[in-house]
């Protein structure tokens, strides 16, 4: 079952009207001060109020960080090693795998993850001629911080109205750990390539999917999370055409795209948040829908076709990353020091 038959506690319907408050808000200042990259403004909110349920220090610390250690490695290679893939692979493989290593800690979780997903699409979108680095760089940063600080604004408009239980802390040994991080940046790394290779600039949506699915940390995690983020993304694109149809020649209309989103935003983040399991279809479902209103909604943009093609790229990106993820999988589990699990 995807989700649990439990009513909404008074605590859930208080971060769902975080989560969907949050990231509009980060859409409707992008928009407002006409910002470029407007998906880091509306995705970041949701990945920051989505993962860490009440806002916190050490949570503003770790995104913080992870964007300006991002920043400063997309700087530095695009500056030194940009025309040089050779020596620039092995370098962007070490950094997914710090960053991995720090998922796999989990007390580290979001300075990975959120790391993770900056430093793939900055360095890809980095390579491209005629791109703005610096404003690639401070973008991602300006929007970081507006995150953090919506989600404190948020949590003090909307708190808890009662103390949550602390989350269970996983032992792994040390094997696994290393299993995990090897796999992640592996993937990361290849994923990296292929885009790089087929210079596909207009695929975020399939490029995120293949991060999103390492979440997880483990082959049998991100198989059970590819089928929920394939549901998710055709929930979020079947709502984004939808909108489309409703708007029709108002998408440049603030005034109308905002409460859309917050209705679709609100709708999905009460799935995520029944589903209790970190990424799942709604968190897909809400990522998509951010990825759709943040990039591609625009006066004289055909979202229809962007939706269409989101599908059908996320999909062939879930094949093949299931696919590259089940043979790193056996080649790791094949070494007693890099074996997920002891048999």
């Amino acid at each position: 079952m995807l989700l649990r038959h439990s009513p909404l506690t008074t605590n859930d319907l208080r971060q769902c009207l975080r989560i969907a408050t949050g990231a509009t808000l980060g859409l409707a200042i992008c928009k407002l001060f006409d910002l470029n990259y407007g998906v880091f403004f509306t995705v970041t909110p949701m990945l920051l109020l989505g993962l860490v349920p009440v806002m916190n220090a050490h949570a503003m610390r770790q995104l913080l960080a992870s964007s300006v250690m991002a920043g400063l490695e997309v700087g530095i290679l695009g500056g030194l090693f940009g025309g040089h893939p050779g020596v620039m692979l092995p370098i962007v493989f070490l950094l997914f795998l710090y960053r991995f290593a720090a998922m796999s800690r989990g007390s580290l979780f979001l300075f990975g993850a959120n790391g993770v997903i900056s430093l793939s699409i900055m360095l890809h979108f980095a390579s491209y001629p005629g791109m703005d680095i610096n404003n690639l760089i401070f973008s991602n940063f300006w929007a970081t911080l507006a995150s953090v600080i919506i989600a404190y604004a948020m949590t003090a408009l909307w708190p808890d109205v009662s103390p949550r239980p602390p989350m269970a802390s996983v032992v792994k040994a040390p094997n696994r750990m290393r299993h995990e991080a090897l796999l992640g940046a592996s993937i990361a790394t290849a994923s990296f390539i292929v885009f790089q290779m087929f210079n596909l600039q207009d695929s975020m949506s399939a490029q995120a999917t293949t991060l999103l699915l390492l979440f997880p940390m483990h082959w049998n995690g991100a198989l059970g999370y590819a089928r929920k983020r394939a549901i998710g993304t055709l929930f979020g694109v079947i709502f984004g055409l939808v909108g489309q149809a409703l708007l029709y020649d108002w998408s440049g209309m603030l005034l109308f795209v905002v409460p859309l989103l917050w209705i679709g935003l609100m709708l999905f983040s009460q799935v995520h948040v029944k589903e209790a399991s970190g990424s799942g279809v709604g968190f897909g479902a809400m990522t998509t829908l951010g990825i759709l209103f943040g990039q591609y909604l625009k006066p004289n943009n055909d979202l229809v076709f962007s939706a269409l093609y989101r599908i059908s790229s996320i999909l062939v990106a879930i094949v093949a990353t299931l696919l590259l993820c089940y043979l790193v999988h056996r080649l790791l589990n094949r070494f007693e020091a890099t074996r997920f699990a002891n048999n």
